[in-house]
């Protein structure tokens, strides 16, 4: 059953459109990254999905209207953003208790369970944390309400590797139960391959990929050719061909293991070279451009 459900889904500000008529669908218990350059679209995506905008087009979340059943549907859905902030002058023992007096499904003791496994003290406030220790206080707050859908935003961005680890590690193995869906937008894309189930690349506005990892395992191949095979490997029509350190990586859409092992190294490509590989085909993108 689709958590997410679009069709048609279109946001235009002014002349600028930012949402070109998608369709796009998530089942539930599935984790989806949405990638895309600046401007793609992601962020107004999922300013649809959470209500925050409107929007022409049909879509539905956890079977409601976003738009006009969105008091409803928020007693459901989580959300973390890079531009997230709590009240500098707060506590983190007053943000526990803002928390447990309005959202029905708030477990306190999880998120003190949680907030356990860190250095972060009750009594401090919101201004003597990290950025780091912010967005664990975030994730606490989340993964402490039983919610159906959990919205994340470029949710560590400007975190250190350490932290951004502990944040998917604690995603992965604290939160998710495959029964819970997850949208997720990230420019570290290579960070969060190993939790997706599906994936989906937009620019422009428009859906240039859509597919479950296993379909991305199995029909994506990159091929470290042996120089002298470049030719043979050309006339297999690579989607994407790069340079490192003189050899010759051709990535392949759909092309037979066995005839491209003939070629040099055959490998499962990282979802950024595919990133690349896609969006430098895609009109009015330079190539190799990576954002």
């Amino acid at each position: 059953m689709p958590c997410i459900e679009a069709r048609g889904l279109r946001k235009a500000y002014g002349a600028t459109v930012a949402l070109d008529g998608i369709d796009l669908s998530v089942e539930e218990g599935h984790i989806l990254g949405l990638i895309g350059p600046n401007g793609a679209g992601k962020t107004t995506a999922l300013n649809a999905i959470l209500g925050l905008a409107p929007y022409q087009g049909e879509l539905k979340v956890l079977g409601r209207d976003p738009w006009t059943e969105r008091d409803q549907l928020m007693r459901d859905v989580c959300f973390i953003a890079d531009v997230a902030v709590l009240p500098r002058w707060l506590r983190v023992s007053q943000a526990l208790d803002c928390v447990a007096g309005v959202h029905p499904r708030f477990d306190r003791a999880k998120a003190e369970a949680f907030l356990a496994k860190t250095a972060i003290k009750r009594a401090s406030k919101v201004r003597e944390l990290s950025k780091g220790m912010v967005t664990q206080l975030h994730l606490a707050l989340v993964m402490a309400i039983d919610a159906r859908l959990l919205v994340l935003d470029e949710p560590t961005l400007g975190l250190d590797i350490l932290y951004r680890k502990q944040f998917y590690d604690s995603l992965l193995n604290d939160y998710y139960d495959r029964s819970r869906t997850i949208v997720v937008t990230t420019h570290q894309v290579e960070e969060v391959q190993h939790i997706l189930t599906d994936l989906m690349f937009i620019n422009h506005g428009r859906i240039v990929l859509d597919c479950s990892m296993e379909e991305f395992e199995s029909r994506y191949l990159e091929v470290m050719v042996n120089p002298e095979h470049v030719p043979a490997a050309r006339a297999l029509k690579p989607m994407h061909e790069r340079q490192v350190f003189g050899r010759s990586i051709l990535l392949f859409d759909r092309v037979d293991r066995r005839e491209l092992a003939a070629l040099g190294e055959v490998r499962t490509p990282n979802i950024a070279d595919l990133f690349v590989a896609v969006m430098g085909n895609q009109p009015g993108m330079p190539q190799g451009a990576v954002t």
